[in-house]
């Protein structure tokens, strides 16, 4: 095989990761053949069998994994990384988080897609500390989220990626750490976003779309100034302090290598949520690479 056609998105933990690779760095590595895409787009084309490798929600695995395999690397799982809920004001998060969440009882909650790893991890904290359930779920584009807490259009908001640094700036609280929630509760990482390939594709260039992968990382680990323009290039005029910290959130020793904490992760998350009856429940070798 000599070109990969591949979507990612343009966030600067994608940008990062794939660098050397999609600019031909990585040594016997397959061409890339890129496509920038929001990773609620994304889902959509692996649902599709749309791409030979794609960066997806760990929440679409269960939807995807007959078409394609679970690369072992080049995702983005870790510790305090996970979404936040968002409210407009220290009303409803009260004096306590724990309190706060119980208000939220009945109330719109605006979140960035139905099929991504932060609405399961919403879906399983509600599960927990609110009883009562939440009301309407709104759907609206992640850029939109914030302002629409702000403006008093939604009641909260479920946020990701670059928010956790960004959301004091609309004057919003933060009701709830969905990853701290997680991890108090599991001792695992947070599972986010994964990297799929094509499993018609066969065994042996499945190993070397992983390899490459890992070597990507590490070559953007060994040089991060190389990777520097490529990144502020896609950021969407993102502050570079502010992609410097995304990329240190997310890009990690999970993204070199999953390892048994990481599977552990993945495979705790998507049980959890097939037992909320929000996904289809797993097969026993579903998560094997190959």
């Amino acid at each position: 095989m000599t070109t990969v056609k591949i979507a990612y998105s343009p966030c600067p933990n994608d940008t990062f990761v794939f660098d050397a690779w999609a600019h031909g760095r990585v040594p016997g590595a397959p061409r890339l053949d890129v496509t920038f895409a929001d990773i609620d787009i994304t889902n959509g084309m692996a649902e599709r069998g749309e791409f030979d490798v794609l960066k997806v929600s760990y929440a679409v695995l269960p939807y995807v994994l007959g078409e394609y395999a679970l690369l072992p690397c080049g995702g983005a799982l870790g510790r305090g990384c996970g979404p936040l809920v968002l409210t407009r004001g220290p009303d409803l998060a009260g004096a306590s988080r724990a309190e706060g969440s119980e208000g939220l009882a009945g109330m719109t909650v605006a979140v960035p897609s139905e099929r991504s790893t932060a609405y399961l991890l919403f879906r399983l904290w509600a599960a927990d500390v609110v009883p009562e359930g939440v009301g309407r779920i709104v759907v609206l584009p992640f850029h939109e989220i914030m302002p629409a807490v702000r403006d008093g259009k939604v009641d909260a908001g479920l946020v990701i990626h670059e928010a956790r640094f960004t959301y004091q700036n609309y004057g919003l609280h933060c009701l709830a750490d969905l990853g701290e929630h997680w991890e108090s509760t599991t001792g695992l990482p947070i599972p986010l976003g994964a990297i799929i390939a094509k499993r018609s594709l066969g065994e042996e260039t499945l190993k070397l779309l992983a390899e490459s992968a890992r070597t990507s990382v590490r070559m953007a680990w060994d040089d991060p100034a190389a990777s520097r323009p490529y990144v502020l290039e896609h950021a969407q005029e993102m502050d570079p302090a502010v992609a410097d910290q995304h990329i240190g959130l997310y890009v990690n020793e999970f993204t070199a290598d999953l390892g048994e904490d990481g599977y552990a992760a993945v495979r705790g998350l998507l049980t959890r949520a097939a037992a909320e009856g929000l996904v289809p429940p797993l097969g026993r070798d579903a998560l094997s690479f190959v």
